[in-house]
Order: C-alpha cells, then sequence, then structure tokens
C-alpha cells in the first residue's frame, strides 16, 4: 500500500509545494441500548483514502472511497491547489521518516463473539433499570474499532499506524414530580476488552447519585470557594482552556492573539497545565499525528506563565514557531485540524483534606455533565456536588453551574492536589464536525471567588 502512495504522489509532486496521501482500512462494532429497548447493533468496516495538496499558501483537499481512482483523486486535489494559491506556503519543516506501528492487544475486542458483547450491555440496561422505580429512562452504548492507517508525502515520509479503541457507558435519567435528574459513566481501553467488565461497578452508584439529586436541594447562586474533582477539573482545563491553545484558532482570531501572547502571566507558581500525546497508554496518545509528525509534550502554562500551544506545520510555520505534532483527522474523511491529545494540570502537593480546611461555605463539583464556552467565558455543569461547611463535606446540592472568566479562574487557583488522575468521559472531543479521542485529567483544584449559578 505504502509503495503505492508513493509511486502515485512522485508523479505529481513537481507540480505543487507539498503533497501528501493518506489511506485507512477499518471495522468496528457498534451497540446501543436506548430506553427499554435494544436499538441498534452494527459491525461496520471502510476503507478510503484522502490527498492534501499545497501551492502557494492553498490547499486541494479530497477523500475518496475507491483506491483504484488514486490518480485522479492526486489530480483533482492538485487542480484545486493550483485554482486557489495566491500566497507563499509556510510549513515548519520536520524530518521525514519512515516507520511502522503496530497495535499489541492485552485483550483483543476482534476476539470476543458480537453475542458475548450484546449479552453483556444487556446485563447492565437490565441493571440500570433495577436500582429503582423512580429511572425514567436510560441508555447502554459500547463501541469497538480498530484502523490501520497508511500515510505518504511528498517529502519522503512514509508511515504505517494501527489505532484501536474500546468504550462503553450507560447514561440515566431518573424522574419524581415532574423533576428530572441525571448521570453517566463510561470506560475505555486501547488495547483491553477487560475494561468493559468493570463498567458494572458503577450502575448502582451513579443510578442512586441521579437518584438522590431528586431529594437534594438547590444551590444558591453567589460566589463560593469551589473544589473540584479530577474529573471536573480536567474538563475544565480541556474546554475552558485548551481549545484557546489550539494554535489554528490564535492564528485566526486576532483578539484572541492578543489574549494568548506567550509570556503572560496566568495563574500562580506551581501551575503547570500539559498536552502531552506521548503518554504510554494514553487514551490521546499517539505515535505520530496525521501529518506524519512525531508529537512531542508541550508545556501550555509553565509555572503560570502562558508558554506553547499546539501546533500543526502550517500554524507553527505561520507563527514562527516549532510544530507539536497535534494536527489529526477523524478518519480520512477530513483533514487534519489542531487538535488536543491528553491535556491536564500536573499534580501540586496539598492532600484532599488540607484542601478542605478552612472553607467555611464552599462547593465540591464532581465529574462533569455538560457545558458551553464562548473564547474566554465559560458556564459548566458537574455531574453532582456537595456543600462544603466548615472544612468538611455535606450535604449534595443539585443544579449548579460553574460560570466565569477562564483567565480569571486560573488566576483564583489556590491550591493543587496531589492526586493527578487522567480520566475524562466520555473520551471524546469534537472540533469542526470531527470528534475523535482526547483525555484530560488533573489532581484536585482548589478555587476561589468562584461564581456559581443556582437558585
Amino acid at each position: 500500500m505504502l509503495n503505492q502512495l508513493s509511486d502515485a504522489i512522485n508523479k505529481y509532486k513537481k507540480r505543487v509545494d507539498y503533497l501528501e496521501v493518506r489511506a485507512e482500512e477499518s471495522e468496528g462494532t457498534g451497540i446501543k441500548f436506548r430506553g427499554k429497548e435494544m436499538e441498534s447493533v452494527s459491525q461496520p468496516s471502510s476503507r478510503g483514502g484522502c490527498v492534501r495538496a499545497l501551492y502557494k499558501g492553498g490547499w486541494g483537499f479530497v477523500s475518496f472511497n475507491d483506491l483504484d481512482k488514486l490518480a485522479d483523486k492526486i489530480e483533482e486535489a492538485v487542480s484545486q491547489a493550483r485554482l486557489v494559491g495566491r500566497g507563499k506556503s509556510r510549513l515548519a519543516q520536520v524530518e521525514p521518516v519512515e516507520d511502522e506501528i503496530r497495535m499489541i492487544f492485552r485483550n483483543d475486542p476482534r476476539k470476543i463473539s458480537l453475542k458475548e458483547k450484546v449479552d453483556q450491555m444487556r446485563d447492565y440496561h437490565d441493571q440500570i433499570w433495577a436500582v429503582s422505580p423512580l429511572v425514567s429512562d436510560a441508555s447502554v452504548v459500547y463501541s469497538d474499532s480498530f484502523s490501520r492507517v497508511y500515510f505518504a508525502s511528498s517529502e519522503g515520509t512514509k508511515i504505517v499506524q494501527e489505532f484501536s479503541g474500546i468504550t462503553a457507558g450507560f447514561s440515566v435519567v431518573a424522574r419524581k414530580n415532574g423533576l428530572l435528574q441525571s448521570n453517566a459513566a463510561a470506560v475505555f481501553d486501547k488495547s483491553d476488552y477487560s475494561v468493559v467488565r468493570t463498567l458494572g461497578t458503577r450502575i448502582t452508584q451513579r443510578v442512586k447519585l441521579a437518584v438522590d439529586l431528586l431529594e437534594a436541594e438547590q444551590v444558591k447562586s453567589g460566589q463560593y470557594t469551589v473544589v473540584l474533582n479530577p474529573v471536573m477539573a480536567g474538563n475544565f482545563i480541556h474546554e475552558a482552556f485548551g481549545h484557546l491553545s489550539e494554535a489554528d484558532s490564535v492564528y485566526e482570531n486576532k483578539k484572541l492573539r492578543q489574549i494568548m501572547r506567550l509570556g503572560r502571566r496566568l495563574g500562580a507558581d506551581g501551575l503547570n497545565v500539559v498536552d502531552d500525546p506521548t503518554l504510554e497508554d494514553g487514551w490521546g496518545s499517539y505515535n505520530y499525528d496525521d501529518e506524519g509528525v512525531r508529537p512531542q509534550k508541550t508545556y501550555l502554562i509553565r509555572e503560570g506563565i502562558l508558554s506553547g500551544r499546539m501546533h500543526s506545520r502550517e500554524t507553527a510555520g505561520k507563527m514562527g514557531e516549532a510544530p507539536t505534532g497535534n494536527a489529526r483527522a477523524a478518519g480520512f474523511r477530513f483533514r487534519p485540524l489542531v487538535r488536543m491529545s491528553n491535556t491536564f494540570i500536573e499534580a501540586g502537593k496539598v492532600g484532599f483534606d488540607e484542601m478542605l480546611k478552612g472553607i467555611k461555605l464552599g462547593i465540591y463539583a464532581c465529574n462533569f455533565w455538560g457545558g458551553q464556552t464562548n473564547q474566554e467565558m465559560f458556564t459548566f455543569t458537574p455531574g453532582w456536588a456537595y456543600m462544603i461547611r466548615n472544612g468538611q463535606l455535606a450535604e449534595l446540592v443539585r443544579d449548579v453551574k460553574l460560570t466565569g472568566n477562564v483567565f480569571e479562574t486560573l488566576g483564583n487557583i489556590e491550591m493543587i492536589g496531589d492526586d493527578l488522575g487522567l480520566r475524562m468521559e466520555p473520551g471524546k472531543c469534537g472540533k469542526g464536525g470531527q470528534y475523535l479521542r482526547v483525555d484530560a485529567g488533573a489532581p484536585h483544584v482548589r478555587i476561589k471567588n468562584a461564581t456559581v449559578a443556582g437558585k
């Protein structure tokens, strides 16, 4: 396959400044229960590729399903690039590589029968409904995927990579007197189907949380000292700050370029935020990005100072910075965008009990249910929350929304825990219509003067 791609590239590379072809073969399984019924079972497979051509700063992009038409598709992409190119091509230089990355499975999901997978999900589905008569809706989902991706460029790079992912999760809605409360959980792994068998340990606890929230009081609006658990803190740093550190967003937005200038102090010494695609077994890890660049650990914030951002080759070239290997695509139908991988706040030195001390009235926000961002502004809803009273965890509260300015909030972080954990549920992020695997995490984090919207 690689020789086929390289031979085709060699016939056209003199007509453009840069040319690459990515081809992919994939297969997988999907299972979904919704309500009280099984909604769908599928075992999709696909084969296809895409071409990107760069000429005088203009890109051509074509995706296709028939590899026998590769030459025609290269011609189309080259023609597109030559039609729109009017400036200067600027790609950060990287050394060409030749490599092959194979998956090593601990428990290959392809060796587990479809019946066993369906039966396992049905069992989880039945368990959810059995916990409480107040359960009014539930869903259980499972997916696994395996893909082999071939990449070749006009610079001589030739890479074969294999990827795999296994996920299982559920959500539940409890209802009483017209009030609805929800909760959810998910597990995922790159190589071990056994993780799916651990999901059941979370069902009773999460369903009971949804039921208990029906009786919980609404939180009162105001400013509080808030402690975020590792899941909530990881989602905060991913959603509120991480996307602002993707260089394509920065380069294309003059206001954001001014806000996100390197060297700006954003927090206290001890605040370190990292994006690291090289973590061993990381859910968002990879050996090469979708431009064939070997990724690196990037400090976005180091000791409270804005120190870096995530790049593609083009954004690095345009901004005069080093490429970081963060150009990622959600399959051959899509062009690569600058994306996060494993993004997290590094551990500090404070224990959880010490973090609670001195808080007369505060909130402990756990996990992540949803939210939205608008540049530096955010509103996030935790999965559940507790009041903190006189340094102790107290009653469960509902309808908690954390809102504010990400830079003010980073500056208000006053304690960072010693218990870093990476586990972002559900482990996917969307951008430009592309959803792909990411992870995020943090230790417990304490924030002063946080704005909470409630009743």
